[in-house]
């Protein structure tokens, strides 16, 4: 005989009191703007697929890799590849639409994607976009990448260190609009001292010159913008056009008077590291240049531990993002902007030598050429970052570097107007900045003053 039991009464449940923590449960949402990357690189895709490939000429694109007496045992790696125009970059576009679509699909299901799948991802279509282009606008001609390689990093030198500047600035709570007069000054300084010293120590001269002209800047700008609290981005303006205005002054009176003597600056050699220099394609680029790429790599790195992994810079990263509470812990705010502001003039200083004494050409009139506005973007687009920084002027740099040697391709290459290759660095920079400033998490004091209470 079965026996029945009674069912057991439920535990009451506690009620919830006044000071009772209560936990908030959320349900996952998908982002309002999901779409936008995929929907993003599917359009840059439809374009190679359209215009690269299917709308390219029947011509072949030769591509140099390796140069003769390289290291290249056994000619594993061949010097020149030639490769049908229309079906290569048809090819790299399919690439392209493929990682589309992942992100699609993985935006889509609400799918957890690693950053660092998501990068990789990100940068495979970059590369496989550019090589269609590139495929595409060198239809039957010769395509030198190590040569492009080389001028990229030529041109990213400047725009490196003007971004590093820029970090170091703004990472203290000071906004540094002044980097385009800091290049010049160092470039000015550097013709200016190299000249006048000549001989084989000139160059050096000019090199140490370069950092200290820079400074002027530096204190001008950290005097108006953290000593009298004058709005910042109106100061660096005023500075930009004050460095124009001074060193076309003395330009046009001094140097074109005498050029023999204070405008004929002697160029950095090159070091060449044996066996690294010889590895194919990135050889050159990376172990065949003067002191001034070796130092831009030292100081990305240094900067980047000095940042992040120091006390040092735990309290340069807390004036930038709460100053009264750095000051509550004894942090001196406006004496650590100070120092900063002067530490980035010298650095945007030593990459204005690069336009004169790096690259053995005479000082010339607003020389610079915007160089400090983009080396500014590569700053926002890098986050803040020295790593980012440097890949951001690296990308700026081959944008320039591709149209100097789409623009000798003929005229126009595959009927590109000049004046569209002249405009694409800027372009580059305008859409790069345009895609992600808005998701750039600014340091919270950036451009805020700071008055000690």
């Amino acid at each position: 005989m079965s026996t029945a039991v009674a069912p057991q009464p439920a535990a009451p449940v506690p009620p919830v009191g006044d000071d009772q923590v209560v936990a908030r449960t959320r349900l996952a949402e998908r982002v309002r703007t999901w779409y936008v990357l995929p929907l993003g690189l599917t359009i840059l895709g439809l374009i190679a697929l359209v215009v690269f490939g299917l709308r390219a000429d029947a011509t072949e694109t030769t591509f140099v890799i390796a140069q003769k007496g390289s290291l290249n045992p056994g000619g594993i790696i061949p010097q020149s590849l030639a490769l049908p125009t229309g079906p290569t970059a048809i090819a790299l576009s399919v690439l392209c639409l493929l990682i589309a679509g992942v992100l699609w699909w993985t935006q889509a299901t609400q799918r957890a994607l690693g950053r660092g799948l998501r990068v990789t991802l990100l940068i495979v279509f970059g590369l496989a976009w550019v090589l269609a282009f590139i495929t595409w606008a060198a239809g039957g001609y010769t395509s030198n990448l190590g040569t492009l390689l080389r001028t990229t990093l030529a041109l990213a030198v400047p725009l490196a260190f003007g971004a590093l500047s820029g970090v170091l600035s703004e990472r203290a709570g000071v906004v540094n609009i002044a980097i385009e007069g800091q290049l010049l000054f160092g470039a000015f300084g550097a013709a200016l001292v190299s000249s006048l010293v000549g001989g084989a120590f000139g160059v050096w001269a000019g090199l140490i010159a370069a950092p200290i002209a820079a400074l002027v800047i530096g204190v001008l700008l950290a005097l108006f913008a953290v000593g009298y609290q004058v709005q910042q981005i109106i100061v660096g303006v005023v500075l930009n056009v004050f460095a124009v205005g001074l060193t076309s002054f003395f330009f046009g009176t001094v140097m074109k008077a005498d050029p023999s003597r204070f405008n004929s600056p002697s160029a950095l050699p090159v070091w060449r590291i044996p066996v690294l220099a010889d590895i194919p394609l990135i050889g050159p680029p990376l172990f065949q240049q003067n002191v001034l790429v070796y130092l831009m790599w030292i100081i990305v790195i240094v900067l980047t531990v000095m940042l992040f992994r120091t006390r040092w810079g735990l309290r340069v990263r807390a004036v930038g993002e709460h100053p009264r509470a750095a000051d509550t812990v004894g942090i001196k705010v406006n004496r650590t902007r100070w120092i900063n502001v002067l530490l980035g003039s010298a650095v945007a200083g030593i990459g204005g030598a690069t336009l004169t004494i790096g690259t053995n050409v005479a000082f010339g009139e607003n020389m610079s050429a915007g160089k400090g506005y983009i080396a500014l973007a590569a700053m926002i687009l890098g986050r803040y970052h020295p790593m980012g920084a440097l890949a951001a002027a690296l990308m700026f740099a081959f944008a320039d570097s591709l149209q100097l040697q789409l623009g000798q391709m003929g005229p126009g290459g595959v009927g590109i107007p000049s004046e569209f290759l002249l405009m694409l660095p800027y372009i580059v920079t305008l859409f790069a900045v345009a895609g992600v400033v808005g998701r750039v998490r600014v340091p919270a004091a950036d451009g805020v003053p700071y008055v000690k209470e």
